[in-house]
């Protein structure tokens, strides 16, 4: 963790932001009352999971001068609403799909282990002055958590269509982590 007396006042507004929307995210989704549905517990985490995305590139767009990472920010506005809006109107139909007790234990075991290294890893993302490379090292494991809940789904029976969402998720996010790995790369070794 980095002494805040060494940050700029640019990151210290960028940081007191971003602990304020992984706060509210990991609330929202740990609190969310379980089911006995698998894919309708997998929405009622996914979109405050969703809504932190959005709010974290929003926070970026105040301080950022880089064009790609704009254009990544925005792009991670525009495709998580679209899967939101997309996971609230089937909510209702796929909190029909049932899951057994057991499968419902599997599943949640692993989801609870995938959030925990996920908070973890964007709780202690390394500070700096580089506001860019900050938002992607916590961008990065925001992304990585979404794909292994979304993997993690696809191996139990869930509603069909849920599939192509969870799909969704899986190829934009990889494809998302990769940019942003490669974008880092190119900011830090500047």
């Amino acid at each position: 963790m980095t002494n805040t007396c060494q940050l700029s006042n640019n990151t210290i507004d960028y940081v007191k932001r971003y602990r304020c929307i992984l706060d509210t995210m990991i609330e929202n989704m740990t609190s969310v009352c379980l089911t006995d549905s698998i894919s309708a517990n997998f929405i009622k985490q996914m979109i405050p999971h969703h809504r932190a995305a959005i709010e974290m590139s929003e926070n970026l767009l105040r301080f950022t001068t880089c064009i790609p990472l704009q254009n990544i920010a925005q792009n991670i506005i525009c495709s998580q609403k679209e899967s939101i809006c997309s996971m609230e109107a089937i909510c209702s139909e796929c909190s029909r799909r049932r899951n057994t007790p057991r499968a419902l234990n599997y599943y949640q075991r692993s989801n609870e282990c995938i959030l925990r290294n996920m908070f973890r890893e964007m709780h202690t993302a390394c500070t700096d002055n580089c506001i860019d490379a900050n938002f992607m090292r916590e961008m990065i494991p925001h992304h990585r958590g979404a794909v292994l809940m979304s993997q993690n789904a696809l191996k139990f029976g869930i509603c069909p269509e849920l599939k192509p969402i969870l799909e969704s998720i899986i190829d934009s996010q990889e494809k998302g982590v990769q940019e942003m790995q490669q974008l880092l790369g190119e900011i830090t070794q500047k």
